[in-house]
Parts: C-alpha cells; structure tokens; sequence
C-alpha cells in the first residue's frame, strides 16, 4: 500500500535557485489551506549517496571525489506527477560536468549497472566551489521530464512517470556528476521509506527510513536536507 506524506513546510523551497530546466515548477503550499491542500505524496525517499558506489558506462566501479557525501531525498504524487526534492552534497569539488541539461539526476538502472537519465534536476549550489562548500538545491518538478539526453533521437525522459519508480524503486539511482567525477561523484539506489511510519515524535534523518510504530503521518521539514517528523 502507498503512503500519504503530508508537507507541512515547503514554502521554503520558492527561496531556491530558479530552476534551469524547462519542467512546470509546483508552487509551495501551506497547510490547511482550504483551496488548495494540504498536498501530499505517494511515496517518499531519504537518501545517502557515497562515492564507492559509482559506477561507469561500462558497468565498472569507478569511486567517486574521495570524502564526499550526498542527502538527496525526495517526495513523490504520483497521481499528479510531482516530484519534490532536497539534495545536499558535502566534500564535492565543483564545477558539475554532464551532456544532460543538468548534471543531478535519477537513473534508470539496478544496483551497479549503469543507465539512462530520466529525470534531471537543478545541481545544488554554489556549483564552482571547493570541497569545503555545503552544496544544496531544492523544489518540485513535474512530469512531462526531459534529460537533453537522446537515446535514438528521443529524450530520455520521454514518456517516463513517476509511477514507474514506485512500482520498482530499486530499478532507479540517484547521483550527480561533476569535472571531477564525470561518472558521478556520489550514488545511492532508490529504496522508498517503509510504512508505517516511525512513532510519536521521532525524528528521521537523511537515509534513514520510517521504522514501524504507531504513527499516523509524517509531516516534512523543508530543511535543508529534509527532515521527516512523525505526528499523531
């Protein structure tokens, strides 16, 4: 069965850096508010991403910038076809290299094999900058995506849902590219939080998913990186 994530703080994310990549943008809503919400998502992801697990075109481990260390954490409506995100990186040396339109991006492919982008986000910022620079980007994106990758003259993007990610999440990684690491600096394969959530009052860190308990939904800190609260 799906979760119901409700958002209780994203009106942080309008702060963002405009993002670069011609998707729809969501705009934040409050809580409670009557007209419009409160929104919710189908499935949420908090997710940590190393360098030892990158790997190349060729299937090949190929580790990533030596110390560094990524949170990207999303909020997927697959009904609607939104997805929210939160992405920290730490101990990354910019600037970010990529063909795609944006070198921050879910894949399509399993636990250490290479894949196709489908879905491309804005790389967090300060993108030049040295190793000692947090790197954050936040904000929603729908569907149709494009990548600016091609594969036979078609986008990468084309045609893809986000329901094809909760049907099979670990089918999908998430990793962003840099001069650096051109493979990619960092990875993490998808695995969406389990349900139900944590009990009363206990707070969810980056990569840590909801354990079972007695909670009834998990309200979300825009952070950055997010925070997932659980609420009776």
């Amino acid at each position: 069965m799906r979760s119901s994530t409700v958002i209780s703080a994203f009106i942080g994310l309008a702060a963002a850096k405009p993002v670069p990549v011609s998707h729809p943008v969501v705009e934040a809503v409050a809580p409670h508010v009557a007209a419009n919400g409160p929104f919710t998502f189908t499935s949420t992801y908090n997710l940590i991403a190393t360098p030892d697990r990158v790997i190349n075109a060729d299937n090949e481990v190929a580790p990533g910038e030596a110390g560094s260390m990524g949170y990207y954490n999303y909020g997927i409506n697959s009904e609607l076809d939104i997805i929210c995100y939160n992405i920290t990186l730490t101990g990354v040396t910019g600037p970010y290299d990529s063909p795609a339109v944006t070198a921050t991006h879910i894949h399509e492919a399993a636990e250490g094999a290479s894949g196709p982008p489908r879905i491309a986000f804005p790389n967090p910022e300060p993108a030049d900058s040295g190793p000692e620079v947090v790197k954050r980007s936040s904000g929603c994106i729908q569907g149709p995506f494009t990548t600016g990758i091609e594969n036979e003259g078609v986008d990468t993007g084309t045609g893809f849902t986000l329901a094809q990610i909760e049907a099979n999440p670990e089918a999908f990684f998430t990793d962003s590219h840099t001069v650096v690491s051109v493979p990619g600096v960092v990875r993490a394969q998808l695995q969406a939080n389990a349900q139900p959530a944590a009990g009363a009052g206990t707070v969810l860190q980056p990569g840590q998913g909801a354990a079972a308990g007695g909670c009834s939904r998990q309200v979300v800190s825009a952070g950055p990186p997010f925070v997932f609260v659980c609420v009776e």
